[in-house]
């Protein structure tokens, strides 16, 4: 296919099939997810679900690759959808509008995915999600903290249980070893030490929205450069692992 061309040049004829072949499941279109998602789109994925239930607001602009005033109040999901259809139109795109938890991850993860992508923000939902991977055995990779950063050379690769200068990945690591899990699980992150009080303040909050999905999140500051390199990052061992370069345990 002369849209995967260049892709092939580096790659060669039979790791691209791979990619033409697989299903890949991206939990969280937001600002990394909808970075992620495209690359994968461009990379000639077959089969893409893509599961949010949030829209496309003005606040996003600043960081959200499908942010733009055509888009304002559109599902994400729906949105990257209608993009992925301009740039891969072989590629079965799934929306799933529904928000990760324990009750929908059967139907969010239904059909042996070859890789799920977790780009989820909110604390509880993305402990759920890697459990429930990590014990299905399903491929994950897992997007740490992308906010509050300005140094996109920080961002590093490599087992949630070894990460260093991420708070997220620390209530993470906290939570998932309350559920016996002590390693094996990939993750992008930023070792670059940051102010924890504003997302203690977020962990807070999104657990409190736990149980009313529709309530405001409190922000934290982000750029398009970092949190797009996040998905970009995310995309990239995505890619190395289903052309069989990359271990993920």
């Amino acid at each position: 296919m002369e849209r995967l061309f260049c892709l092939e040049l580096l790659l060669g004829k039979e790791k691209v099939e791979r990619l033409k072949k697989a299903f890949v499941v991206v939990i969280g279109i937001g600002a990394v997810g909808s970075y992620a998602t495209e690359a994968l789109a461009r990379s000639g994925i077959r089969h893409l679900r893509l599961v949010d239930f949030d829209t496309i607001k003005t606040t996003n602009f600043n960081r959200h690759l499908l942010a733009i005033t055509p888009n304002l109040g559109k599902l994400k999901a729906e949105a990257a959808k209608e993009r992925i259809a301009q740039i891969n139109p072989h590629c079965k795109v799934e929306v799933v509008n529904a928000f990760a938890a324990a009750e929908t991850m059967d139907q969010i993860v239904e059909g042996k995915p070859d890789l799920v992508i977790d780009a989820v923000d909110s604390l509880n939902p993305k402990v759920q999600l890697l459990a429930y991977c990590h014990e299905k055995k399903i491929p994950v990779i897992s997007s740490m903290g992308a906010a509050i950063r300005m140094n996109i050379f920080s961002i590093k690769a490599g087992d949630l249980f070894k990460t260093t200068g991420c708070p997220l990945a620390r209530y993470v690591r906290s939570r998932l070893r309350r559920r016996g899990i002590q390693k094996g699980i990939f993750c992008i992150y930023s070792d670059t030490p940051v102010s924890e009080e504003p997302i203690q303040e977020t962990r807070i909050l999104n657990e409190e929205q736990d149980n009313d999905r529709g309530r405001r999140r409190h922000k934290l500051g982000s750029t398009p450069t970092v949190t797009g390199a996040f998905g970009l990052a995310v995309a990239h061992h995505a890619l190395l692992y289903l052309i069989g370069d990359l271990k993920l345990r």
